[in-house]
C-alpha cells in the first residue's frame, strides 16, 4: 500500500490482489470451521464430509473470482410522464480503478459502451470512479476517449483518496464530462452532478435553479440517500451505487438491512425513480456471489396517457 500510493507496479498489484482474495478466504474459512463445528455437535461427521465442506471455499472463490471479471449489461425500464421520447442512458458506478482493479477494468468498461454506443445517448457514472489504493495517472481513464457517446461522471467518496485533482485530470483527458455540484443539458435530460462531500467539504443547498422544469431531470449522487428530499424537490431520478449490492453473501443480507436501497429500481407514490446499480468493480476484494459487475441500460419510455 506504501508504495502503490506512489507508483503503481505490476508487483504492488499482484501482491494487493493477494492480500484482497486472503481476506475473503479468511471470512469463509471461519464460517465454514463454525458450520463444521456445529454440526459436529448434533452428528458424526465422516472425515470425507469434513473435506469436502472445507473445499466448498476454494470451489466458491474460483466463482467469486469469475463473476468479479465478469462484466454484464442488464436493462430496466422507467416509464415518465414528462418524456417527449424514448430515451436509453447507460448507468455504471464504483469502477473502484486501483491495485486489485486496474487499467484492465477501464478497458472492458470502454469495449461494453462501445457496444452501447448506437442505442444509448450517454453514459453516467455515480462516483468511484477511483479506488484509492494506489496513485492515479493523467492517462490511466484513456481508453473511455475511444467511446463515442458523452460519458458523465460525479465524484463519490473512494475518488478523493488518491487525490480528486489527479482523478479529475484523469477524466478531462479521457473526454470524461465531471459535474461536480453542477448541471449539464443533453437534449431532452438534465442532469445535475452532487459531489460525495466530506466534512471539509459542504453539501450545497439545493433548490429550483438546478433544476430545468421543461426538461427530465436526474441527480446523479453517489449514495442512495435523501432520495424522497431529492424527488420532492423536483428530480425525476435519482442515480446512485456506492453499496454493491453488498458484493457477496453473507455480506448481502447486512447490506440489505443497512442500507433502505441497496440495489435495483424503485419508484415512489409520485412516480419518481431511485435506480442504485451493484457497481463495476469490487472493493478491497475481487469477489462477487449473488450480485454482478454491471452496466444498466435505463429504457426511459413515455408514459402513454
Amino acid at each position: 500500500m506504501f508504495f502503490e500510493a506512489r507508483k503503481s507496479t505490476v508487483v504492488g498489484r499482484l501482491l494487493t490482489t493477494i492480500n484482497g482474495v486472503w481476506m475473503w478466504a479468511s471470512v469463509m474459512f471461519l464460517i465454514d470451521i463454525i458450520v463444521i463445528y456445529l454440526l459436529g455437535m448434533f452428528i458424526k461427521l465422516p472425515f470425507e464430509a469434513i473435506v469436502g465442506l472445507v473445499l466448498i471455499v476454494p470451489v466458491l472463490g474460483i466463482y467469486n473470482y469469475y463473476k468479479a471479471h465478469k462484466l454484464v449489461v442488464t436493462e430496466r425500464t422507467l416509464t415518465l410522464a414528462n418524456l417527449p421520447r424514448d430515451i436509453k442512458i447507460a448507468h455504471l458506478s464504483d469502477v473502484h480503478f486501483g491495485s486489485v482493479r486496474h487499467k484492465e477494468i477501464i478497458e472492458s468498461i470502454s469495449s461494453k459502451l462501445k457496444e452501447l454506443e448506437n442505442s444509448c445517448e450517454l453514459a453516467v457514472i455515480s462516483g468511484d470512479l477511483a479506488d484509492g489504493s494506489c496513485v492515479v495517472e493523467e492517462d490511466d481513464f484513456l481508453p473511455l476517449k475511444d467511446v463515442n457517446m458523452p460519458i458523465v461522471f460525479t465524484p463519490g467518496n473512494h475518488d478523493f483518496y488518491p487525490g480528486i485533482d489527479s482523478v479529475v485530470k484523469a477524466c478531462e483527458n479521457a473526454g470524461v464530462i465531471v459535474l461536480d455540484n453542477e448541471r449539464k443539458e443533453f437534449g431532452d435530460l438534465s442532469i445535475f452532478g452532487l459531489t460525495f462531500s466530506f466534512e471539509d467539504r459542504s453539501v450545497p443547498k439545493l433548490d429550483n435553479s438546478v433544476l430545468n422544469p421543461n426538461l427530465v431531470n436526474i441527480i446523479n449522487y453517489h449514495v442512495p440517500y435523501y432520495w424522497e428530499e431529492f424527488s420532492g424537490l423536483g428530480f425525476d431520478i435519482q442515480l446512485s451505487g456506492h453499496t454493491h449490492g453488498g458484493q457477496f453473501y453473507p455480506v448481502i443480507w447486512f447490506a440489505e438491512m443497512l442500507f433502505g436501497y441497496n440495489r435495483g429500481l424503485f419508484k415512489n407514490k409520485h412516480g419518481k425513480y431511485l435506480h442504485v446499480t451493484t457497481g463495476v468493480g469490487s472493493m478491497d476484494t475481487p469477489m462477487r456471489w449473488g450480485t454482478n459487475s454491471e452496466i444498466v441500460i435505463l429504457k426511459l419510455k413515455r408514459k402513454m396517457r
